[in-house]
């Protein structure tokens, strides 16, 4: 598909002007497009959304195929911890995306969710997110649990948005930070929304914009000198569940995770004040190091009191015990 760029439209964004050129894309499916690779100019690919065009340009665009209105079964192996006929718990790896979106149609937990449970998901989440009740991001590991029927999915959705304020629910986290916390253990209090320059982005809203957002973290392992530690273990617990929440939340207290591109990339120059082998570990770690190492819940069927852990995925361990011998 091509179009050519009028005289009026001079300096505007490739983007913006390809979203007004094609009105059923919508500027943020533009974007994508962009980044995607399936935009070209005069015959050359473009990858920078804010390119301005020029008069005469000729746009092309390669769109992909419609994705299919509802998500199929794909054979994605699961490492199941727990399923009876009302839940799953599954041990989330690094890098699988929870549901369908936008750039992940396919390959996502909810494929191989269908492909493992069948017709017996939930349908309270609709048909792109049967039987979720909480999820994680693509790239942090750990424990989910999902709802098989719609009995159960309103019993788990209920205990977390209550978030174990009076419930059963736990949730904990692991992540490694650079520098450590003066303090053994503390509140994070600060509300959480959409950044208004990046809208991939989360911040720390101020002025009562925002959304309340509660992280309690204990540190577990200091490493380094004592006196000023280079990283740090911490277990965090989650009063609220906002997106990005930890990540966020330990950024803004100036001990951002390990790995974290969007969040922490002015630390990652820290590496090198490590000893090998955890100078190599630490600079090439290609995701935020954080894991939902325990979940509590109680059972939305029988009234059980569930209880799971998960030990440190292998990456994490590696880093963790490289940090460890680091300061030995």
């Amino acid at each position: 598909m091509e179009r050519t760029v009028a005289g009026e439209a001079a300096g505007t964004r490739l983007d913006a002007w390809l979203a007004g050129a094609l009105p059923d894309l919508g500027r943020n499916r533009a974007k994508r497009l962009i980044q995607e690779g399936r935009v070209s100019v005069g015959g050359r690919t473009i990858v920078e959304p804010k390119r301005p065009v020029k008069p005469g340009e000729i746009v092309a665009v390669d769109l992909p195929p419609p994705a299919a209105a509802e998500p199929a079964a794909e054979p994605i192996a699961l490492n199941v911890v727990y399923e009876d006929a009302d839940l799953i718990v599954i041990d989330k790896p690094a890098g699988l995306v929870v549901h369908p979106a936008g750039g992940h149609e396919t390959g996502t937990l909810v494929n191989a969710l269908i492909a493992h449970c069948g017709a017996s998901l939930s349908g309270i989440g609709g048909v792109a997110r049967p039987g979720i009740v909480h999820r994680l991001d693509k790239d942090t590991t750990g424990l989910m649990v999902v709802a098989k029927n719609d009995r159960a999915h309103r019993s788990l959705t209920k205990q977390f948005a209550d978030h174990g304020r009076t419930g059963a629910l736990e949730r904990g986290y692991k992540a490694i930070v650079w520098g450590a916390p003066d303090r053994p253990q503390g509140t994070i209090v600060a509300p959480l929304g959409r950044s208004n320059r990046n809208r991939e982005k989360i911040e720390v809203k101020r002025d009562g914009q925002g959304r309340e957002a509660v992280t309690h973290y204990r540190v577990a392992e200091r490493y380094g000198p004592a006196a000023r530690p280079l990283a740090a273990l911490v277990e965090c617990e989650l009063e609220t569940g906002r997106t990005h929440q930890i990540r966020v939340h330990m950024a803004s207290i100036g001990h951002p995770l390990i790995g974290d591109r969007a969040y922490g990339s002015g630390f990652a120059t820290k590496a090198a004040l490590l000893p090998e082998p955890a100078r190599d570990i630490a600079a090439s770690f290609r995701r935020q190091a954080l894991h939902a190492w325990l979940l509590g819940f109680e059972h939305p069927v029988t009234g059980e009191e569930m209880r799971f852990e998960s030990p440190l995925p292998a990456d994490m361990a590696e880093l963790a015990g490289a940090l460890r011998q680091s300061q030995a």
